[in-house]
């Protein structure tokens, strides 16, 4: 059976019974802190913990997941994948453990011919949880499973929370005996290798206290409603129904394993034992089939490699299974192969992999030729730090080196230390790991800080179960509301006082909370002898408008009418910025293509940032029409209208919606001069275009692979722009001596023409004095390990004027073995050439060699040839350290 027809019999099977089906979501979580859909309820988490209310009490799902925890052991096991599917059916207060555990037993066992899978209701087994005596008298006695296969389990094994305080609840898991040439008799608690778990029931229907590990917390008591969580793993179940020993070998995956056996020319032999000969092979094979079918599916969801984020693990993925398949021995572009292959296994199941496969494709391939020329600039790298490790006498390239190829260059380290081993030289991992601990330490800081200060959301959850915030701000900057709530670190507090800093809950409210990149609006609010000042909006929860502010003057207590009066410049500064992206978006979907979609924006007062798909930097004449279409647009004053409608008819539309984004059934739409933008937005925006004033592209760059984004100002702040760029045109003519602003391109062109003509004059006389000095140089050249070394500092003298001496130098030696190295200092940079004759390469003096080692004790790298190479650094006080190291490696080399 193959796996999309498993996902179909799941969705009929439980569509049949009530359930509403939903679609699988973004691979990209909106769950704060969370990167990545890890699981099939994460989609479903804002139910369970009572942030939003669903609009269904049933539902069901085929979600599609991503998971890199363990991304080391992928290919060596068959449990471990990063990406999978999970199959899950739900209930929000609605049905419970006598409705769920005879419906899982149905669809398993059931006959195909009947819809469901087949299996063998004798090899299944069970688990409950040891005081759950409930779920297993249902087994035994309504579904008349066998005793003697049913397994009690403590809380570590079978009892599940989100690890901390929340909702929680016992589980009962369902297993399938492979047989005994997989292992021992004795069922999951005897081995989990024979026994492999197909599908956990989770009942939730406790709250949990603090605590750590999964059975150290204490159990508080009921829950409102009990609900219903469970999973199938789709390939788990796929690799039962067809018949193959592991995951990687079911229909979805086995394409791209065997065109990775194909392009590399060796064979798959399925070992999972590493003492098998073809082990190792199998494994890489495993890994580039689960790694390319991963970030496949993370590029269709949005995701571009970077240097962070989703973008990093994405990066590390596809990086991981170029280098498997280097392993394998294949040294040229395979991604133009494997992932054409993963397509056509997916697109059955998910349509989009093959519809969007142009830009997917072109993503991927970009990030595999950038990761070619990584690993060759990265081996030069690690050669000049085995060089340095040697000349030192140390044998151990640092973890700092280590490090640095990992988080500059992308090197991998189990590549680093494969390639140090046949170098013969060991690498300090202690110092690599710890440097990799403290980026991590720093990275989960940074991840804390980004979720704000909204620890404890427990009090707001219950003013907003209560009700929601009113938002008037469409309407009226200014709204006479009541304080409902004071909240100092998320707990309820009757009054503040002058000086504190609280969170302000309104009943009805015109401050804009931050969304859709759209900056929080600021302001005051006044009362009874109490002045408050508002410095940002957010809706950590759902629904409910929590006003960051400070108490100035008075005091406030809760329950009192207020005014809430919105900063009116500031918003208006800041709509025309939010407008003024639209108008972008809109500008670049003109002059570039509909394929240049939104994967980012900011705007504030007066400034917006604007991030978009696009391969390639723009041209001066692309960034230019950009300009030219968004300024029209802004003098055309298209009026603004927005209509709120049901997401299908925004659909119809043809509104833009932003990739990922979860959108309920009722949308709000924003069009401008109607189909030149029309798109999904809850912000605040100009009543027509014209007021946006003008707008002026600043900068425009790359934000990672395959994204660029522009940065604009608009308004008041635009024309200050272009009124400084006025000064200083007025200022470079007077400078300039010329009638008009017309006449500068001609004039600094003749002025740098002028220039450039006297830098080659000097540096003529410069080389014709270097010449002259040459012959006294010479006297100083000292012999080392039987090769003539001449080692010269220059100061002050360019690249071309080093490279000359050099040359001049190594000629003047004679036939000899002879090396020279000329070193000079460029723009307050060092810069080293190092050449041999003939008979100094005979003795083993490589000129390549010599320079790597010299740029590494300068901070920087070079290359080049046998004969001639150059290098450069950023340190021009280590220059006497280089020439050091290079002596040193001579001698060593004669010795």
């Amino acid at each position: 059976m193959l796996s999309q027809e498993i996902s179909k019999r799941w969705i009929e099977f439980f569509e049949k019974r009530g359930h509403t089906v939903v679609p699988s979501a973004s691979l990209v979580s909106n769950e704060p802190g969370a990167m990545f859909t890890i699981a099939g309820m994460v989609p479903f988490i804002p139910y369970f913990l009572g942030r939003e209310t669903p609009s269904f009490s049933r539902a069901t799902s085929v979600q599609k997941c991503i998971r890199t925890l363990d991304i080391e052991e992928v290919g060596k096991t068959a449990r471990h994948g990063t990406f999978f599917q999970m199959a899950g059916n739900f209930s929000f207060g609605d049905y419970f453990k006598k409705e769920v555990i005879p419906w899982a037993y149905e669809l398993l066992t059931s006959s195909v011919q009947d819809g469901g899978y087949g299996l063998d209701a004798d090899r299944l087994w069970v688990t409950v949880y040891e005081g759950d005596e409930e779920a297993y008298d249902i087994w035994v006695n309504d579904v008349k499973f066998p005793a003697e296969r049913i397994q009690k389990m403590g809380m570590a094994e079978n009892y599940w929370s989100t690890g901390q305080p929340g909702p929680a609840g016992p589980d009962s898991e369902i297993f399938y005996d492979r047989g005994p040439e997989y292992g021992k008799e004795g069922g999951p608690a005897a081995d989990d290798d024979r026994y492999i778990e197909i599908w956990n029931l989770v009942f939730m229907q406790y709250q949990r206290g603090e605590g750590t590990g999964k059975d150290s917390f204490e159990i508080l008591g009921d829950l409102p409603k009990k609900n219903i969580d469970t999973g199938l793993g789709v390939e788990r179940l796929a690799m039962l129904l067809q018949g193959v020993e592991n995951f990687y070998e079911t229909d979805q995956v086995r394409p791209v394993l065997d065109a990775a056996s194909k392009l590399s020319g060796k064979k798959y032999h399925g070992s999972e034992n590493a003492e098998d000969e073809g082990y190792i092979n199998d494994v890489r094979m495993r890994v580039v089939a689960d790694h390319i079918r991963s970030s496949l599916m993370l590029i269709a969801d949005g995701v571009t490699p970077s240097n962070e984020g989703r973008g990093y693990i994405l990066r590390r993925l596809m990086r991981r299974a170029i280098r498997a398949m280097r392993l394998l021995g294949v040294t040229d572009p395979c991604l133009p192969v494997l992932f054409p292959a993963s397509r056509d296994a997916m697109a059955g199941a998910y349509p989009v992999v093959a519809e969007d496969f142009e830009r997917i494709s072109r993503i991927a391939y970009a990030e595999e030729k950038a990761f070619l020329k990584t690993i060759e600039s990265g081996t030069e790298r690690l050669e000049e730090a085995v060089k340095i490790a040697k000349s030192a006498g140390k044998g151990e390239v640092s973890g700092a080196d280590a490090f640095a190829l990992h988080d500059t260059y992308g090197f991998p380290i189990d590549l680093t230390l494969e390639m140090a081993e046949e170098a013969g030289v060991k690498v300090d991992e202690a110092q690599f790991r710890s440097l990799m601990e403290e980026q991590r330490h720093r990275a989960q800081a940074d991840a804390k800080a980004k979720k704000g200060s909204f620890a404890d959301l427990s009090a707001l959850r219950e003013l907003v179960d209560e009700r929601p915030s009113i938002f008037t701000g469409y309407n009226e900057l200014r709204t006479e509301t009541t304080l409902r709530a004071i909240l100092v670190d998320g707990v309820s507090v009757p009054a503040a006082r002058a000086g504190d800093q609280v969170e302000i809950v309104l009943d009805e409210t015109p401050f804009y909370a931050e969304a859709g990149g759209q900056a929080a609006d600021t302001g005051v609010i006044t009362g009874n002898g109490f002045v408050i000042d508002v410095s940002d909006v957010q809706q950590p929860v759902k629904g409910l408008s929590v006003h960051r502010a400070t108490v100035r003057e008075g005091e406030v207590v809760a329950g009192t009418a207020v005014v809430a009066q919105v900063d009116v410049q500031r918003r208006a500064d800041g709509e025309k910025a939010h407008s003024g992206t639209h108008i972008i978006h809109a500008a670049l979907h003109q002059v570039l293509g509909n394929e240049a979609t939104q994967r980012g924006s900011y705007n504030k007062e007066g400034y917006l940032r604007f991030d978009f798909a696009w391969g390639e930097g723009l041209s001066d004449a692309a960034r230019h029409e950009v300009e030219e279409v968004a300024n029209t647009a802004i003098r055309d004053n298209f009026e603004t209208i927005t209509r709120e409608m049901s997401l299908d008819e925004a659909k119809n539309l043809g509104a833009t919606m932003l990739f990922g984004e979860k959108y309920g059934d009722s949308v709000r739409v924003v069009e401008m001069g109607g189909e030149f933008s029309r798109e999904l937005c809850g912000g605040t925006h100009v009543g027509s275009t014209a007021q946006i004033g003008s707008l002026t592209l600043l900068t425009e760059q790359s934000v990672g692979s395959g994204n660029r984004r522009v940065e604009a100002l608009v308004g008041l702040d635009s024309f200050n722009h272009l009124a400084a760029e006025r000064t200083l045109v007025n200022q470079l003519t007077g400078m300039m001596k010329v009638q008009s602003s017309a006449d500068l391109p001609e004039k600094l062109s003749q002025t740098l023409a002028k220039l450039k003509e006297a830098e080659k004059e000097l540096t003529k006389l410069r080389k014709e004095k270097l010449q002259a000095e040459a012959g006294r140089l010479t006297e100083s050249a000292e012999m080392l390990g039987g090769v003539r070394t001449l080692l010269h500092n220059a100061g002050e003298l360019d690249a071309n004027g080093v490279r000359d001496l050099a040359l001049d130098l190594r000629s003047r030696l004679g036939e000899d073995a002879a090396t020279v190295a000329v070193a000079g200092v460029n723009n307050d940079r060092p810069v080293i050439l190092v050449a041999t004759n003939q008979a100094a390469r005979d003795a083993g003096v490589k000129a390549g060699a010599l320079v790597r080692i010299a740029a590494g004790i300068l901070g920087g790298g070079g290359g080049g040839k046998d004969d001639v190479a150059q290098g450069g650094g950023q340190d021009a006080s280590k220059i006497d350290a280089a020439f050091t190291a290079i002596r040193s490696a001579i001698t060593e080399l004669g010795s």
